[in-house]
């Protein structure tokens, strides 16, 4: 880094400020979208906490620095970050990158605006609407209600509100003293937001009942029925049930058909947490998948996950036409939302959420959405599921692979069984031994900056890697390459 030297203020220099940006601007490129993407450098430098911070220079101190130095630490932020948009990339629910939805990213941040007023978002209004307006057509709803969140925890907590409030709307003023026991029924295999949401929501988590999932992670209705009847028995009011559409590790789809009879038959509030699994919609091969998903009351549903529209983009998606996202969220500020204004002040939008502030989320979006055309997105979806079968098909055919079962999505899980475990099975160890090989595998990969793979436990199933098919650059050449990888950096194991 050069030596510090005062920098005079780009406030009142527009000259300065364009050169800066330029400047940053031939960076990202550089370093992000071309490197950044390239299966020829790697997915990240590991660097410990402590190394890093000296590398960083993270204090902030009282002088300001050159255009220079900026630009040196926009190069160093780069070059220790993770490039989640990188072809090896394997390791959440979101990677790769969209040019059109980066350009509709760098156009919001650039504006600055606030999405709660037609007055200062006038376009953003029109276009969230509109954006909403689709997602709920490929939903299979002709009319309804939205918002865009921030990030799909936050969907799932609204509609467990919205549910609380559409049964008890006395909660919205008098809180918890105007309830009784309430409970809500998920599986195990539910994001775990709901839960949180449970605890944030002064419901406890306690309220959360647990419903079995089949061997496969699905709802098991039958267990449904039980576990309302079980609650109403202890003195419990059931209110909502929170189904998945692509659960977080499995991959697994919920049978919602067979769910809304259930909640059809005791007068619950249907959520679909689709967050991961919405973007299937437009697949018309696989959309068979969501069936039902119309009988929902909400969805939530995360197009910055397999559509790479870039995060956040967060949708929650509703059927109710009252109006039930104000009349829950809404307190009439009246410095915002003042009635007399001089144009429709339905479009201020701003009262359906907690939020005071929210950022323009739609645009990434749109502008994806009208460059690619919903066609050029369902082949992105195909392409992911095509994808995903062809790396379990070719792990069928390569010793040291297991499958912990055949995808229903692009969710492969798996384990690496390595030289010295083959052909032990039978010992006593074996689960205790193949445990800990994917810590092991993950480090070494993570160090060599050469791929990122997610692992976890699972029930009564040790580690395991959880491999996602998302990114639209990924072809079958980079399946291969992760398969001889693994093989590589475990064939000592």
């Amino acid at each position: 880094m050069a030596d510090s030297k005062p920098l005079p203020s780009l406030d009142w220099d527009p000259v300065a400020a364009e050169a800066l940006l330029r400047d940053v601007f031939g960076v990202v490129v550089d370093e992000v979208i071309w490197k950044g993407t390239s299966a020829s450098e790697k997915v990240c430098e590991w660097k410990e906490p402590e190394e890093l911070k000296q590398l960083l220079d993270l204090e902030l101190r009282s002088q300001g620095e050159s255009k220079e130095q900026i630009l040196e630490r926009c190069q160093a932020v780069i070059r220790y970050s993770v490039k989640t948009c990188h072809p090896r990339f394997f390791n959440q629910l979101f990677s790769g990158l969209d040019p059109h939805a980066l350009a509709g990213r760098i156009v919001t941040e650039s504006l600055n605006t606030s999405q709660y007023t037609y007055e200062i978002a006038p376009v953003f209004v029109l276009m969230e609407e509109e954006v909403l307006k689709k997602l709920r057509a490929l939903v299979g709803w002709s009319s309804g209600d939205g918002v865009f969140c921030p990030g799909g925890s936050i969907s799932n907590m609204y509609a467990v509100n919205l549910a609380r409030y559409q049964r008890f709307p006395d909660c919205k003023q008098k809180g918890l003293r105007a309830l009784p026991p309430l409970a809500l029924f998920t599986t195990k295999e539910c994001h775990y937001s709901i839960k949180k949401g449970a605890a944030f929501l002064g419901l406890g988590t306690d309220s959360v009942r647990v419903v079995k999932a089949d061997e496969r992670g699905k709802m098991i209705p039958e267990d449904l029925e039980r576990q309302i009847s079980l609650a109403e028995a202890e003195g419990a009011v059931p209110f909502l049930v929170s189904a998945t559409s692509g659960t977080t590790v499995l991959g697994a789809f919920d049978p919602l058909e067979a769910i809304a009879d259930v909640c059809q038959r005791r007068g619950l509030w249907l959520h679909v947490d689709a967050a991961w699994g919405g973007s299937v919609l437009l697949s018309q091969t696989h959309r068979h998948l969501l069936d039902g998903i119309q009988r929902a009351d909400s969805v939530a549903w995360n197009p910055h996950k397999l559509l790479t529209a870039g995060l956040q983009c967060s949708a929650l998606l509703l059927r109710d036409t009252t109006n039930l996202l104000k009349r829950c969220h809404g307190s009439q500020a009246s410095y915002l939302f003042q009635q007399d204004k001089f144009y429709d002040v339905a479009l201020d939008t701003g009262d359906k959420v907690v939020q005071c502030g929210r950022r323009v989320d739609c645009l990434k979006l749109w502008l994806m959405w009208k460059a690619q055309g919903g066609q050029g997105l369902e082949r992105r979806v195909n392409q992911a599921f095509a994808l995903a079968r062809y790396l379990a098909e070719e792990m069928k055919k390569r010793e040291g692979f297991e499958l912990v079962m055949e995808p229903e999505f692009v969710n492969v899980c798996f384990w690496f069984v390595p030289p010295s475990l083959r052909g032990k099975q039978e010992s006593l160890d074996y689960s205790e031994r193949l445990a800990k090989v994917a810590p092991v595998l993950k480090e070494r990969m993570v160090k060599e900056g050469s791929m990122m793979i997610g692992y976890q436990p699972h029930g009564t199933r040790g580690n395991f890697f959880r491999l996602i098919v998302a990114n639209p650059a990924l072809t079958q050449a980079d399946m291969d390459f992760l398969l001889n990888e693994l093989e590589r950096l475990g064939q000592d194991l």
